[in-house]
């Protein structure tokens, strides 16, 4: 029976974004404008890192991982949100939904990984400057993207294989511009207590245990600036850490209050923007938070130009 009512569902409706028929081409030429800027800005910065001998520090190999990261997690939902818009076609495929699923908690996890390491990364440069390049050593960068691909694949595996075994019943909508894992459990007509049980237990390990690792990280940091007699070096810290902590507040807050204290009161409307928020404005404040605003990738970037004009003459 199981499989009978799971095979039955072909596909599912996505109803999108919480606007007016008549705002649709106002919106679509919005998001498809964040979208080409988040994706240029990213790999604007990749290609920076690459080409740029200065550049190739510990904390901008995290850096590149990150806009990489960046790239694919908007790339998983906003395509398809900007089809789905143009065509008026809410449809998607039930193995389509699945690897949506798959892909958002992998890049989700693997963002999470990383914002993990770069405050490490930093700590270590703060706190303990002596021993900084000893410490991250080109080995121990490696080994800790590769755990962080490691552990992101393998949570976004056991999620989507818990929720492949349940089935759904005839409503087959979906309140989201993507398949998110919430709103397909409430859609399933089967027993998702072993998926909660996975959300709450697994998820606290992939997300709230990374975001108090950053916590902690920069309250080290932050001790150690206050003992700097430095004025222009505690400000020029402080800024550095204001700007990661922000995009930290914004793209951890909604990641909790949405999956870790759901309310019966929060309207479909709410849960949506806080989507947005961190599905699509994060990874486009990214690039302008932890680059565009850094001297180093300013000059990286002239250099770039630079060349590139010489060439052409």
């Amino acid at each position: 029976m199981r499989k009978e009512n799971q095979s039955s569902v072909s596909e599912f409706l996505l109803l999108g974004l919480p606007i007016w028929p008549e705002q649709q081409g106002m919106f679509f030429a919005l998001f498809l404008g964040m979208y080409l800027t988040t994706v240029l800005g990213n790999l604007l910065i990749i290609l920076l890192i690459r080409l740029d001998p200065r550049l190739h520090t510990p904390m901008y190999f995290f850096l590149s991982h990150l806009a990489l990261t960046d790239v694919s997690f908007s790339s998983v939902t906003v395509p398809k949100m900007l089809i789905n818009m143009h065509t008026l076609d809410q449809s998607i495929p039930y193995a389509g939904c699945i690897t949506q699923l798959y892909f958002f908690i992998f890049f989700t996890d693997l963002d999470n990984f990383l914002l993990t390491s770069m405050a490490y990364d930093r700590y270590v440069a703060i706190c303990h400057p002596l021993h900084y390049s000893t410490i991250m050593g080109q080995g121990l960068c490696t080994l800790l993207v590769t755990v962080s691909w490691i552990l992101s694949c393998a949570n976004a595996l056991c999620h989507t294989l818990l929720l492949t075994r349940l089935s759904f019943c005839a409503d087959h909508s979906i309140p989201h511009f993507f398949c998110d894992l919430d709103a397909l459990l409430k859609l399933s007509c089967s027993d998702t207590s072993l998926n909660e049980l996975a959300i709450f237990t697994v998820g606290v390990a992939v997300i709230v245990l990374p975001l108090i690792c950053i916590l902690i990280s920069y309250g080290h940091i932050g001790a150690t600036i206050l003992k700097v007699p430095s004025t222009k070096g505690i400000c020029k810290a402080l800024s550095t850490c204001g700007s990661h902590l922000s995009v930290v507040s914004l793209y951890y807050g909604t990641i909790i209050g949405l999956y870790f204290f759901p309310s019966s009161s929060t309207s479909r409307d709410k849960s949506t923007v806080a989507s947005v928020m961190y599905t699509v404005v994060t990874p486009l404040l990214n690039p302008f938070i932890y680059s565009l605003r850094n001297r180093d990738m300013k000059g990286a970037l002239e250099r770039l130009l630079h060349r590139a004009k010489v060439l052409s003459q």
